[in-house]
């Protein structure tokens, strides 16, 4: 028997270029775009759906996030990436399988909700990777129906190990629990990637398998060098936070003798199409040139970026020097929630703000758009980001009548502008009815909600005793990481004009 087709009929569908949503009916078959047809076009083996009043735009992919955060949504305050990182052993701290589950697929249902098709998430399990955890993170996306990269973010260093001079800022009575700190054997971890490497089996489930070195400074250049023939051997995407803050870039010029955090990977080989760079505010230029040399790409996170105080991105130097750019949240831990429409508005906000920066150098509604389509997409791999015929049919569905588009007057502008998610209303992936009429078809939303808060409160009572040291022990990480950002401040404009 032929294929089922699907006929969305009745809609505007916006337009590779973002710049306008002529009416069009959108034939589905295979889980791709087989055609997009003129309004009204008789297609008799098609199943019908009218989309009147819709505008279909495609799939937003969020460049960069971590599903671990689900959990831990709305945990901090005036909190900058040094004091985030401080917390993480009881933000993220003494999850049991089932939690890995939940996070993740809190995680999954708010992008489905907002109109997103796709992530690249780098989930953390202390104290190592596990092919179970892994398999529980595969699981909960692919009920919920997205496409994933899961990118396990590992480490062979800690925090206190992997920031230059920390360790003997502390108080005595405070630096001999972070000296004692260790994270596993580095072979340990690099063979449990390799294991759930082996037996992998959610690739027909639309979710596969990357690595994520998580930071350079956080990892030896041993432990580098494994997690890229990991990759290679297996032919998985990386991603890295590099560049993230003021005091990360610091600790490289220490540690890397002048070079740059990116310099310093490429030189270990890390770097190619298969790569790209989480974050990367402080990029300099020629990290940009190599980047862009390379192949490699740049997740943009404002939101995130802002929320911890890293900065703004060059987002726009990125795209001149011929880097594929995407747009990224950040996982819900540091940037609180996975709105790809809230991470549009803020890149485009962003870009305004670079001094002297003028109207050439801004990220215009279209051109922000196409970053959080087609560019998340070439991160990922995938061939999305587009609706025209040939491309998969990872479509969104947002209601006209809803007051973000009353009146329509401008699609691109409105999709960065106006709307925060509160218009979607259906979503297909791979072909497929994932989200329809706002409701997840693939779980229990409210069963969902129910037992995360009891996890959640299960772990506040578990994690409570490391939570008193973490809160005592920030405001020196605090002060010790500002002092070493400040340090290089005062060069950072010449670091970048080089």
């Amino acid at each position: 028997m032929p294929a089922p087709q699907t006929l969305l009929t009745g809609a505007r569908v916006l337009s590779p270029d973002a710049l306008s949503a002529p009416f069009a009916d959108v034939l589905v078959e295979n889980g791709r775009i087989a055609a997009l047809l003129p309004p009204g076009t008789a297609v008799e083996s098609a199943q019908v759906f009218d989309a009147s009043k819709r505008l279909i735009i495609p799939g937003l992919v969020n460049g960069h996030t971590h599903g671990h955060g689900g959990i831990a949504k709305g945990t901090g305050d005036k909190w900058d990436l040094a004091v985030l990182l401080a917390h993480a052993p009881w933000i993220s701290g003494n999850r049991v399988l089932r939690d890995k589950w939940l996070s993740t697929a809190l995680n999954a249902v708010e992008n489905l909700k907002k109109g997103c098709t796709a992530v690249f998430d780098l989930p953390a399990e202390f104290p190592c990777p596990t092919v179970e955890g892994l398999d529980a993170m595969a699981d909960a996306y692919a009920t919920v129906g997205l496409r994933a990269i899961l990118a396990p973010m590992v480490a062979d260093l800690t925090f206190f190990q992997a920031t230059p001079g920390l360790p003997e800022a502390l108080p005595p009575e405070l630096r001999a629990r972070a000296e004692a700190m260790r994270m596993p054997a580095p072979q340990q971890i690099l063979d449990a990637i390799a294991s759930a490497a082996k037996s992998w089996s959610h690739n027909s489930r639309n979710i596969v398998l990357g690595c994520a070195p998580t930071i350079p400074l956080h990892c030896t250049d041993d432990f580098m060098k494994g997690c890229r023939a990991l990759a290679a051997e297996y032919g998985m995407k990386m991603q890295t936070h590099v560049a993230e803050s003021r005091f990360q870039y610091a600790g490289g010029v220490l540690r890397y003798e002048g070079a740059t955090l990116l310099e310093h990977m490429d030189r270990l080989g890390l770097v190619g199409d298969w790569f790209s760079v989480a974050h990367g505010v402080w990029l300099t230029d020629g990290d940009l040139d190599l980047l862009a040399r390379r192949g490699g790409g740049l997740s943009h996170n404002p939101g995130a970026n802002m929320r911890l105080a890293s900065g703004i991105a060059p987002a726009r130097k990125a795209i001149r020097a011929g880097v594929t750019v995407g747009l990224g949240t950040d996982g819900s831990s540091s940037s609180d929630n996975q709105n790809m429409f809230e991470s549009m508005r803020l890149a485009a906000f962003a870009s305004r703000l670079w001094e002297d920066a003028e109207e050439d150098d801004w990220l215009g509604t279209a051109e922000t758009v196409r970053l959080a389509t087609a560019g998340s997409s070439r991160l990922l791999g995938l061939d999305g980001g587009v609706v025209e015929a040939g491309r998969a049919a990872d479509l969104v569905l947002l209601d006209l009548d809803h007051i973000n588009w009353a009146p329509l007057n401008d699609a691109a502008n409105q999709l960065v502008w106006t709307e925060d998610g509160a218009a979607v209303v259906d979503v297909m992936i791979a072909g497929e009815w994932k989200l329809r009429d706002r409701k997840v078809l693939g779980l229990d939303e409210a069963k969902l909600a129910a037992e995360a808060n009891e996890a959640a409160a299960r772990l506040r009572e578990v994690n409570a005793e490391i939570k008193l040291w973490c809160h005592e022990v920030a405001p020196h990480i605090a002060c010790h990481c500002r002092a070493l950002a400040r340090g290089w401040t005062k060069s950072k404009r010449l670091l970048r004009a080089e």
